[in-house]
């Protein structure tokens, strides 16, 4: 069948008007550096070069420093510089393909052609400029992240080559946060290898000491004796006495940290506060952690009711599950709930992967914004998240200051740091390995006997009793105790 010339000519046309938006799209401004008005052609080409060889330039850069990549997702500054840009180059772009579009001169097209190049320019022109508007969006959130959640004072050095970071854990919502914190626990970490040890604390010591000089010392210079005064009421108090911390943002975190110094001898560098309800969240986000559940976990329970259970084995479990194999006492005590949020912290170190964090970004940032506050600057983000990223090739230590290592009534201060300096010296290869306990749980073992050859038992859900100690609180494997 022979085509007549005006079909081979309208054919022509066509081709030509698909090659100018493929050229749009390949190289922005081409199209009109062809065909079209050249002086915008020559702007956009050269712009398109340059953001391409910034580009490669970045990901050579991030090849041989991938850590990089966080110094410069916690720039607030350049983040809005990079939102701008992506929102000026999608309108830019859109703009240049309706351009083509018009170059392409769809009056002189049959029908069918034009309605055909309208709908892919139109495709074009949404697809573009609706995932240039969305990068500019998750710039945004994690701009937003940064300027809510970090501080901007000035950032602590590290103290005889750690940095000791505070966790406070708060157990009752946004309503508490500062009030009575349920966990503590200082993660005291090589400023150079990234080695880690997890100190936790109990919120129910008493009588203990606060650090020589400050303003609690000077008001209990005999230890927190107060009736019914423990370690998780100092905030309260200072939340009631706050004429003594003029200068204080948080009198409540101040003086708890006056606290840790006294009891541990270790220098507070920095301290963040979770809320634990919003912790599933993260976890929710991160597509759960798996956790090794030794035995049932009651959901619910000590004045309420118990509404179902966490089933043992070694499973991957939702926020909602996460928090209550944190937080559940029923059929438990403090110690062993204290072992299990030390499983839990060492499980989520292995399980947030950068390339969890890049396919979970948006839900990360929001969950995180919502879940911590911290005096943490923005400055030292990178700092943190390079040695974070050193910790997951180590080993992490736990020492727990509970029973049956330390009397919490009437704690020994002495022996406490002490025990402190132990477990940072083996942490870092400086001490000698301890000799196998006769009465606890060695943690490591798949299966840890007593003396007389019988398993060591498992109490609400984590290896070891009351009376031996649990494996998580005093391990140089928390991984492998858990």
């Amino acid at each position: 069948m022979r085509v007549s010339v005006a079909e081979r000519a309208a054919r022509v046309r066509f081709r030509r008007a698909l090659s100018l938006m493929a050229m749009t799209l390949l190289v922005p401004g081409s199209a009109q550096l062809s065909a079209g008005n050249r002086r915008v052609g020559r702007i956009a080409v050269a712009t398109w070069l340059v953001l391409v060889a910034v580009g490669l330039v970045t990901a050579l850069v991030l090849a041989v420093h991938p850590t990089s990549a966080v110094s410069l997702a916690t720039k607030p500054g350049l983040l809005l510089l990079v939102r701008l840009g992506l929102m000026v180059g999608a309108i830019a772009w859109a703009y240049l393909f309706v351009d083509a579009w018009r170059i392409g001169q769809p009056l002189t097209l049959g029908l069918g052609h034009r309605r055909a190049i309208v709908g892919v320019n139109g495709l074009l022109c949404f697809t573009v400029a609706g995932v240039m508007l969305f990068g500019a969006h998750l710039v945004a959130v994690q701009r937003d992240f940064i300027l809510t959640t970090f501080g901007n004072g000035s950032a602590s050095d590290a103290a005889d080559g750690r940095y000791n970071v505070l966790l406070l854990g708060g157990d009752s919502g946004a309503d508490r946060w500062g009030l009575r914190p349920d966990s503590m626990t200082v993660a005291s970490i090589d400023a150079e290898t990234g080695k880690t040890v997890l100190i936790g604390l109990p919120r129910n010591m008493a009588n203990f000491p606060f650090r020589k000089g400050t303003v609690m010392h000077e008001q209990f210079p005999d230890g927190f004796d107060c009736d019914g005064c423990y370690l998780n009421g100092v905030s309260t108090w200072a939340g009631d006495n706050t004429e003594l911390f003029p200068d204080s943002e948080n009198p409540g975190v101040d003086a708890t940290i006056m606290a840790i110094e006294g009891i541990t001898g270790l220098e507070i560098s920095y301290w963040a506060m979770v809320n634990m309800k919003g912790f599933k969240n993260l976890v929710d986000a991160v597509g759960g952690v798996t956790l090794n559940v030794r035995s049932r976990i009651p959901v619910g329970g000590l004045g309420s009711d118990v509404t179902g259970y966490i089933e043992p084995g070694t499973r991957k479990l939702t926020g909602f599950e996460t928090l209550w194999y944190s937080r559940a006492r029923e059929g438990s005590d403090d110690y062993s709930r204290m072992a299990r949020q030390k499983c839990v912290m060492s499980a989520m170190l292995g399980e947030i992967s950068p390339q969890v964090a890049v396919r979970n970004f948006e839900k990360i940032a929001k969950a995180s914004s919502a879940m911590i506050s911290t005096n943490l600057p923005a400055s030292e983000i990178d700092t943190f998240a390079s040695l974070a990223m050193k910790t997951r090739d180590h080993k992490m230590a736990s020492l727990s200051l509970v029973p049956p290592l330390v009397n919490t009534a009437h704690p020994d201060a002495k022996k406490i740091r002490a025990q402190v300096r132990k477990a940072i010296d083996r942490s870092e290869g400086d001490a000698p390995k301890p000799k196998k306990p006769k009465d606890t749980a060695q943690a490591g073992q798949d299966k840890p006997t007593t003396p007389s050859g019988t398993q060591t038992p498992v109490t609400g859900g984590s290896l070891g009793s009351l009376k031996q100690g649990y494996a998580a609180n005093q391990a140089e494997d928390l991984s492998a105790a858990c």
